[in-house]
């Protein structure tokens, strides 16, 4: 799997390495500089690899090198993690730091971005399930509606934004990975990370209800546009586990979604 970049790139593995379900991923040295290989093995991952590319360091990992399915970018070698630090007292810190990396991948950039899919067709999923179970799915998905037809701020989006695709790259502050191929309005981005179904407290009513108002002020968003998109994105974040049979994280994405829906007062 890995052999052809190493040999192309004259890399020297170090460290173990990590499957994920769209790539194959190697901590690598080329000469003295720490790297990490990846190598897309789906159609999606591919694309990203395109993204990150384009994003030419500025938010994102710095691209080392890049051809056919493979990518190489800098490591991050920075021992902070914004998981850790959401969960230790420092959530509000955590999700400040979250927005300004985002800030800075939304920021327009001089070149024409590589194929992206617009946000509305991610939403068939969420039309699916409003079909077999309706409830607060289907309350989702007409907000998800209303949004999608009147659009703000549209930007080239990361699409899976959340506290462990932000590393410590230490002098180099903390940067985003492994982006998504989207773009719509720069809200549902926010909405992602406020929803983090690995966060074991993203349902914890006081939470959501500071971290909505520490988002909306480090973003500027408006409050209600906010959480109207924590709203659509909860539900279609349920409708994929359900794809997935993961039912359990379907109904903690669904309380989140009840959460917002409750202070929208719908």
């Amino acid at each position: 799997m890995f052999e052809p970049w190493l040999t192309r790139w004259a890399l020297v593995p170090d460290g173990e390495p990590i499957i994920t379900p769209g790539g194959r991923l190697l901590p690598v040295r080329r000469g003295d500089v720490p790297a990490m290989l990846k190598v897309a093995v789906d159609a999606e991952e591919k694309f990203g690899n395109l993204l990150m590319t384009w994003w030419g360091g500025e938010g994102a990992a710095r691209v080392l090198a890049h051809h056919g399915d493979g990518l190489l970018i800098e490591r991050a070698m920075g021992r902070r993690s914004l998981m850790h630090m959401a969960l230790n007292g420092e959530d509000d810190k955590a999700s400040r730091i979250l927005c300004s990396a985002l800030a800075r991948l939304h920021a327009p950039r001089s070149s024409e971005p590589p194929p992206l899919v617009p946000l509305f067709l991610w939403f068939s999923s969420l039309r699916q399930a409003v079909t077999h179970h309706g409830g607060l799915y289907s309350l989702s998905f007409a907000i998800a509606e209303a949004l999608l037809a009147d659009p703000q701020d549209v930007v080239v989006l990361h699409g899976d934004m959340h506290h462990d695709n932000v590393l410590d790259f230490g002098l180099r502050g903390w940067l985003a990975i492994d982006p998504k191929r989207v773009i719509g309005e720069r809200g549902y981005d926010y909405a992602n990370l406020i929803c983090n179904p690995d966060l074991p407290t993203a349902t914890d009513p006081w939470r959501f209800g500071r971290q909505v108002n520490v988002v909306a002020e480090a973003a500027g968003l408006e409050r209600r546009r906010l959480l109207q998109w924590v709203l659509a994105f909860a539900g279609l974040s349920a409708a994929w586990f359900l794809e997935d049979d993961d039912t359990l994280a379907a109904e903690g994405q669904l309380q989140v979604a009840n959460l917002a829906a409750s202070m929208l007062e719908i």
